[in-house]
């Protein structure tokens, strides 16, 4: 019997596994698209308890205890308090979303673990061939964003939401104050700005003016909103407007003063920035043009006094 090229043996055996590998394939994709069809039946009924776990999505049968496990986990070891201020943050950050809670605890958790296998992958194992100081710096940089990462990308998120709606306040007053003189009532001001502008600012509104419609007092609603938000010009218009509602004072009138003054802070706010911005460059100034400057500037004088003395 004469013996088989070597070559044509292993181009046999690859596509024999191909074949395999793609009847497997088509298989899994087949009973995949009939699992789907079933999931869009919400009446059907199936017997067999196997083929009912294979009805729910891979992502929540395979990943969904992991995440359940971390979560737990990270209850369980972070301080007291940690877990109310993180749900504060969300709320902060506009995704008060239990998902989301459930999804940074277990991030923290794999955080935490990972920082000591980052000091000795880095340091000890090092296989990126480090040396030094740059070895030591690397490892640190590394673990100080393994701990502290996830919750400053979440105060991060808090600080931009709280500055768009400091940003966009002023002209949704302005809109109010148009909206009410030219003769709409505050909430149907509120509808109109919420109809019409984007952003933050707007989707509190439309959520303020749910909890108006589902039984909630107009104070009560907008306080919730305050806590919601916890911006200080935003609190000083709340205040306003329920002062307003307390003592019958005119609605229009209030919110003309509002307009003003939140011009008046815009101001403020872009004087402040633009005396901070002298102090912010001279960092990058003393350290990275200056040097540069002074070597172009005094280099030549220094070579020729060194070589005339």
């Amino acid at each position: 019997m004469p013996e088989l090229d070597p070559q044509i043996a292993a181009a046999l055996l690859g596509g024999g596994i191909a074949l395999v590998l793609w009847a497997l394939g088509s298989r899994s994709v087949e009973k995949a698209a009939v699992r789907e069809s079933l999931r869009s039946l919400d009446d059907y009924q199936v017997d067999n308890v196997r083929d009912q776990e294979l009805l729910v999505p891979l992502a929540e049968r395979a990943f969904k205890p992991v995440l359940l496990g971390l979560t737990g986990l990270g209850r369980r070891l972070t301080p007291v308090g940690y877990v109310e201020g993180v749900r504060h943050k969300f709320v902060l950050s506009g995704r008060p979303s239990a998902q989301m809670i459930d999804r940074f605890l277990a991030l923290r958790v794999v955080t935490v673990v990972a920082a000591p296998l980052s000091v000795w992958f880095f340091f000890f194992w090092n296989p990126l061939g480090l040396t030094g100081n740059t070895r030591l710096g690397v490892t640190a940089l590394v673990v100080l964003a393994l701990f502290i990462g996830p919750d400053a990308q979440l105060n991060r998120a808090v600080e931009e939401r709280q500055a768009a709606i400091l940003r966009g306040l002023p002209d949704i007053i302005d809109l109010l104050v148009i909206s009410v003189e030219a003769g709409l009532g505050f909430e149907q001001a509120l509808l109109r700005v919420v109809t019409s502008v984007d952003g933050p600012l707007p989707d509190e509104f439309n959520r303020m003016l749910g909890e108006v419609r589902a039984g909630s007092t107009r104070a009560e609603s907008m306080r919730a909103m305050d806590a919601r938000i916890e911006v200080a010009e935003v609190r000083s218009f709340v205040l306003a407007i329920i002062q307003a509602d307390t003592f019958g004072v005119s609605i229009g009138s209030v919110l003309r003063i509002q307009a003003d003054e939140m011009r008046v802070k815009r101001r403020q706010i872009a004087e402040e920035k633009a005396q901070k911005a002298p102090v912010k460059m001279l960092v990058p100034m003393v350290f990275c043009i200056f040097p540069a400057l002074f070597t172009i500037v005094l280099g030549p004088a220094v070579v020729r006094i060194v070589q005339n003395f």
